[in-house]
């Protein structure tokens, strides 16, 4: 699947199929940090250590702080927008409902009002 939404004002097109649990050879360490941040969203209470002791040994101190941060201040931006009921423009609801629907991001509590 092929996606241009902020792409259309650079005209660059993004595969967005195998963006989950793919290692990507331009992202250094994707394996490592995409479990990270599934375990920072994971019910599994101990899943969080194990994969911050991962990447720690992976990436380093400073870059876990930094990767640590990247995911805090994306999950505080979505609980704002979410509990201020700011919605998903139009535009952006009709060119990202295929790639909602195949990650599942539909079915997310925050999705019921797009």
């Amino acid at each position: 699947m092929l996606l241009r939404a902020s792409g259309q004002h650079t005209g660059d097109d993004y595969d967005l199929a195998n963006i989950h649990g793919s290692e990507d050879a331009r992202i250094p360490h994707a394996a490592v940090l995409i479990a990270f941040a599934d375990a920072f969203y994971s019910e599994h209470t101990g899943a969080l250590d194990g994969a911050r002791e991962t990447l720690r040994a992976a990436i380093g101190d400073a870059a876990l702080v930094d990767a640590a941060g990247i995911v805090g201040i994306f999950d505080a931006v979505v609980r704002i927008a979410d509990s201020t009921g700011t919605p998903l423009e139009d535009y952006k609801a009709e060119i990202s409902e295929d790639l909602r629907e195949e990650l599942g991001i539909n079915d997310f509590p925050s999705a019921r009002d797009v």
